[in-house]
């Protein structure tokens, strides 16, 4: 049994086409997706509608959540806030009132069991979210903060761009990193995959090439708020 996990497409439709089409290529059984569907890219509208077109379980990221109801002080540095506001403002011009009204009411957690084992899947943390949980976290810190289902052998997150895979008293908990703007340095669409044969589980980080300049295009051919800056991230695999 093959479960991919996806996450934080943020509006790169091109990358997100090259997973969807990875993850048929790998017969996939079944498909999640973590949330972050449209803020910060190109074509936030056309990325919606191929998530939905995946019919599967969606759950709402940090940045669905902005935007639904904009960016506010204290979530981002106070020297962005305006830009990131701006942003916002353009990805929900793009959007009608049933995208907004689809994002705004998306789940936050998925449990689910496949081939006998549990999985508990969510954006950030199970309580919020926006906390920020690094690889390189204690793994005290992952555990209490991240591993809090008594029931599950796997977690899965996103939001910070960053994949890794680690086992923690037994457990394991991996995070997806980021479909359309991956902040590790490899400028490749990332995923994540957990295979389950006769009980065992194999966990696993798929890298997907996309075609990067395309989306340098799209930036520009739209007039992008802040595509400068958003260019180089896609070019860079770095924020």
């Amino acid at each position: 049994m093959k479960v991919a996990f996806i996450s934080d497409i943020h509006g790169n439709a091109i990358a997100l086409e090259a997973v969807i089409a990875d993850i048929k290529k790998r017969k996939v059984d079944q498909l999640f997706v973590l949330g972050d569907i449209c803020y910060r890219g190109p074509e936030p509208k056309r990325s919606l509608s191929l998530v939905q077109s995946l019919n599967t379980k969606v759950i709402k990221g940090n940045a669905d959540e902005w935007v639904v109801r904009g960016v506010r002080e204290g979530e981002v540095p106070e020297q962005v806030l305006e830009k990131m506001n701006l942003e916002r403002d353009w990805i929900k011009a793009q959007l009608d009132q049933n995208d907004l009204h689809y994002l705004e009411t998306l789940p936050t957690e998925i449990n689910v069991e496949v081939g006998g084992a549990v999985i508990q899947a969510f954006h950030a943390t199970p309580e919020s979210l926006f906390d920020v949980v690094l690889p390189n976290a204690e793994d005290d810190v992952i555990a209490t903060t991240l591993m809090t289902s008594e029931q599950a052998q796997v977690f899965v997150y996103a939001h910070i761009h960053k994949p890794y895979i680690r086992y923690i008293n037994g457990k394991i908990i991996m995070n997806i990193g980021s479909v359309g703007l991956p902040f590790d340095g490899l400028a490749k669409a990332s995923y994540g995959m957990v295979e389950i044969t006769n009980g065992e589980i194999n966990t696993s980080i798929q890298r997907v090439g996309f075609d990067v300049e395309k989306v340098v295009e799209k930036y520009r051919e739209v007039d992008y708020p802040n595509a400068d800056m958003m260019i180089n991230v896609v070019r860079n695999g770095r924020l």
